[in-house]
């Protein structure tokens, strides 16, 4: 039987608080183009190697508009010195699920997957920009995303096209400083840029125009990642406000 990703990856978050979803199939009418790169660090404050890691995201998320760069901290280095304030359960099986998947080799700190993809090792700066330009070169979207916010609401628009996947939708803190008191980083303070602090399913994008309605997630800031089994990013979209763009 073929597993979904709908079903294992994320099957440990719960739906999305209040949400309904409505088909249109004449109302959006997207144009296929350039939509952000997906560039995704699995990390750990407890992990010594994952500091250059944290700040290349950190300059890529202040530097280069045309990708999505986010943060997911693990569960498993919490045992080992240091709880990390920011671990996901939901992050490490976001973690797993790519190794199901043959995108990542093992489970390990610092790995970056970028559009869902490729896996490099996070510190690596040089492998990392031959995998974005890569990725940027082909990242053409199936769905056009849009998010619209009325107060604590959330109006997600999924435009029509080719293809099937999970509607993720994700709330981000944009920065935090930590001071680590003890793991391999004791005495260190830690910048880390996007990171994520809830993960939730909207809802399934099937090829026809979708509108969803959530509650804002836990976190700063919201993207919406429409996501195909085997991984690849079909639609990317952040939530714009006045004061950052």
């Amino acid at each position: 039987m073929r597993i979904r990703w709908l079903a294992l990856a994320l099957a440990c978050l719960a739906p999305v608080s209040a949400s309904a979803q409505t088909v249109h199939p004449q109302t959006v009418h997207p144009q296929r183009g350039k939509r952000p790169v997906l560039v995704e660090l699995f990390t750990s404050q407890a992990c010594s190697s994952c500091p250059p890691a944290d700040a290349l995201v950190a300059e890529l998320a202040r530097t280069r508009p045309d990708l999505l760069p986010l943060t997911f901290h693990v569960t498993y280095w919490n045992s080992l010195g240091w709880q990390d304030p920011f671990s996901l359960q939901a992050a490490t099986e976001r973690q797993r699920r790519y190794v199901a998947l043959a995108v990542s080799p093992q489970v390990y700190t610092p790995a970056m997957v970028v559009d869902g993809r490729q896996d490099v090792i996070g510190s690596d700066r040089p492998a990392a920009e031959a995998s974005l330009a890569q990725a940027a070169a082909q990242a053409q979207t199936a769905a056009a995303v849009e998010i619209v916010r009325a107060g604590a609401a959330l109006t997600i628009s999924i435009g029509a096209g080719a293809g099937h996947g999970s509607v993720l939708l994700l709330g981000y803190d944009r920065a935090h400083e930590t001071p680590v008191g003890s793991g391999e980083n004791r005495g260190r303070t830690l910048y880390e840029a996007n990171i994520v602090r809830s993960m939730t399913v909207a809802g399934t994008w099937a090829g026809q125009a979708l509108e969803l309605h959530a509650a804002m997630p836990a976190g700063e800031a919201v993207a919406v990642i429409v996501q195909a089994e085997d991984g690849r990013v079909l639609g990317a979209g952040r939530l714009r406000d006045a004061s950052r763009s």
